[in-house]
């Protein structure tokens, strides 16, 4: 199945927990994957193998797969390496998004061994790339990636503190104008305005988390913003 034939809107929602989150659970990722679908969620972003095929036994949406895990050579954590592919080859993803940034990689792998990896080893597997600006972005579609999403800008040491938004989404428009390929708008957008507006300048389609999926930090905002008045 191709995640991009099969996305019938532009609406993903990823659901994922971590280990020390309070949520950690294939089971409750698919509760929550049902809660997104009947949302009107298009298709689904989510973490871990087990995640994965629990999500998909529960919902009839395409499947964005990813496997984090932590090295201790490198930042990188999303997908890094032909371990976590072989993993996420025994799923039922449709596609698999990989860290496509500049850092090095665990192992010093190289994006380029692990695109051709994967187009070889599961053609029928979309790839999206992760990156944090648009010189990524374009490096990832020559790689050859079927997607470009803007997950990590503001997540990286270069881009440590900037954002999707920084003006007026300039990064993103100038993926679109440089890019063939569809480019994704997600990180940090938190409310469905900002989302509205990654579209409107011409996001194909947008991911949101942790303002839907994580309700430890949806809380967070709520409060920290009463306490502001409050204190006030």
């Amino acid at each position: 199945m191709s995640f991009l034939k099969e996305l019938k809107g532009p609406f993903v929602v990823s659901c994922q927990a971590l280990e020390d989150e309070p949520l950690h659970s294939s089971d409750i990722m698919a509760k929550m994957a049902i809660a997104a679908q009947m949302g009107g969620a298009d298709g689904i972003r989510a973490n871990s193998v087990s995640d994965i095929n629990a999500i998909k036994q529960a919902v009839d949406l395409p499947v964005v797969g990813i496997l984090k895990r932590d090295y201790d050579d490198s930042d990188v954590f999303i997908t890094a390496t032909k371990k976590e592919l072989d993993e996420l080859f025994t799923s039922s993803v449709d596609m698999i998004a990989l860290d496509a940034t500049g850092r090095t990689r665990p192992g010093r792998e190289s994006l380029e061994d692990l695109v051709r990896y994967a187009k070889e080893q599961r053609p029928d597997i979309e790839l999206m790339a992760d990156v944090s600006s648009v010189e990524e972005a374009v490096m990832a579609e020559q790689l050859g990636f079927d997607c470009v999403s803007t997950t990590l800008i503001g997540y990286t040491k270069e881009t440590e503190g900037q954002s999707l938004f920084d003006d007026d989404f300039r990064r993103l428009k100038e993926m679109k104008q440089q890019l063939s390929i569809p480019v994704v708008a997600e990180g940090k957008l938190n409310t469905p305005e900002l989302a509205k507006e990654a579209l409107e300048n011409g996001a194909d389609f947008v991911v949101v988390g942790s303002a839907i999926t994580r309700p430890q930090l949806i809380t967070a905002r709520f409060k920290e913003v009463i306490d502001t008045r409050h204190n006030g």
